[in-house]
């Protein structure tokens, strides 16, 4: 292994774990340090009132932190609410399905609107399956590519766009999609979709894994959610960047008669993201992510990201016939990158003799099986040269 490569400090590990995952170092210096006192205010934040002065600042801080770091427009309200994107699933349906500008156009209609899904992975299907469950009428844009070899659905690739079934515009209320499937290694570039949907239906899309890694043309999308534990900062919170007038209800009860509280964005939205006790600590935390964001830089971010990723593809593209990675080149994610190898037992032994050499959670999806590596902003580029060093020494001395 390489002398040049700097290790992580305090004996922590290469974790590239798909979530939870590995965050920033200084800002868990910062969480260590005011952990039993913040900011001399005499107790944690895991003790703090939601409803006091400070946890307020905490909280109204980390919203325009994350506003400035997006370029959030005013017409978007930011919202931190909890469930995962799973909780999105049915919270995008419910909320949209509530929205005076669907109603109405599903009563121009005069019949139930479709509900767009473009199928690139196990999460996308995970959203078209919770609308099937709750009455929807989606229709399935694409669903992945059919494999040559075997006839069975593949997702590791996605057809022209010219095969797409996008419903009419005038009879669709929105149009959803996953942008980055962590289980299949599968990115979709988020022009690809823009620009193939009429602008009059609103794109809702789960970034839940790529979010902060590149810059994101917010107005271009009716919402934007993600669970907040890849990129942002730890488990328990989610955030959906919605555009305003999707927010507007009219006074008709039935209109939010199936839609819980808990998932109701609007609810949320009127209580400044605390109509009840929000996971406070993990949005604190993902406060300090948002800053240590804005101080690298969202431009830098996406030139690391593309820097670590293309040296791991690298690797891959140089002996193929080892590390087998079957996506797209076009698709391949920069933040989840997946592989096999020849047979199990050297996925096996990868798995083992990276962890000697201080590398985790490497095993892929129980899905999937294989190698999968995630290479989130916190890793640093030497984090990614690491594991290429092993994936070389690997190489050599198992290949035939």
């Amino acid at each position: 292994m390489s002398d040049s490569i700097s290790e992580p400090p305090y004996d922590r590990v290469w974790n590239f774990s798909a979530g939870p995952s590995t965050l920033p170092v200084s800002v868990l210096e910062e969480v260590q340090r005011d952990l039993l006192n913040y900011k001399g205010h005499g107790m944690s934040v895991l003790e703090m009132s939601h409803r006091s002065k400070i946890y307020g600042q905490i909280i109204s801080e980390a919203e325009a932190t994350l506003r400035r770091v997006l370029s959030v427009p005013d017409n978007y309200s930011i919202i931190f609410l909890q469930g995962g994107g799973t909780g999105e699933f049915a919270a995008s349906y419910l909320n949209l399905f509530a929205s005076t500008a669907v109603r109405e156009k599903q009563r121009k209609l005069g019949r139930q609107l479709s509900c767009d899904y473009l199928v690139t992975g196990s999460w996308s299907k995970g959203g078209l399956q919770e609308v099937q469950r709750l009455g929807g009428k989606p229709n399935v844009v694409l669903n992945g590519v059919v494999s040559a070899e075997s006839g069975n659905v593949a997702y590791n690739s996605l057809p022209p766009v010219s095969e797409w079934k996008l419903g009419k515009p005038e009879e669709t209320a929105f149009v959803y999609y996953c942008e980055n499937e962590t289980i299949h290694g599968v990115e979709t570039p988020s022009d690809l979709v823009v620009d193939a949907v009429d602008p009059s239906v609103p794109i809702i899309c789960d970034m839940s894994s790529n979010m902060l890694s590149r810059p994101v043309d917010i107005k271009r999308f009716g919402a934007i959610v993600a669970g907040a534990q890849k990129n942002m900062g730890p488990a328990g919170v989610t955030i959906a960047i919605v555009r305003k007038d999707l927010l507007e209800r009219d006074n008709d009860p039935e209109a939010i008669r199936n839609l819980p509280s808990v998932l109701d964005w609007l609810y949320f939205d009127r209580a400044g993201s605390m109509p009840h006790t929000p996971p406070t600590f993990s949005i604190y935390v993902c406060g300090l992510v948002f800053k240590w964001v804005e101080k690298q830089g969202i431009e830098a971010l996406y030139e690391l990201r593309e820097a670590r990723s293309s040296l791991v593809y690298g690797e891959i593209d140089a002996h193929p016939e080892f590390f087998r990675g079957g996506v797209d080149t076009r698709y391949r994610s920069a933040m989840n990158i997946v592989f096999n190898l020849p047979t199990p037992e050297l996925e096996a032994k990868f798995i083992a003799e990276a962890a000697e050499h201080n590398m985790v959670q490497l095993k892929g999806h129980r899905s999937l099986g294989g190698i999968r590596i995630s290479l989130y902003n916190a890793v640093p580029l030497d984090g990614a040269k690491k594991f290429v060093s092993f994936m070389k020494q690997f190489y050599t001395q198992n290949h035939q």
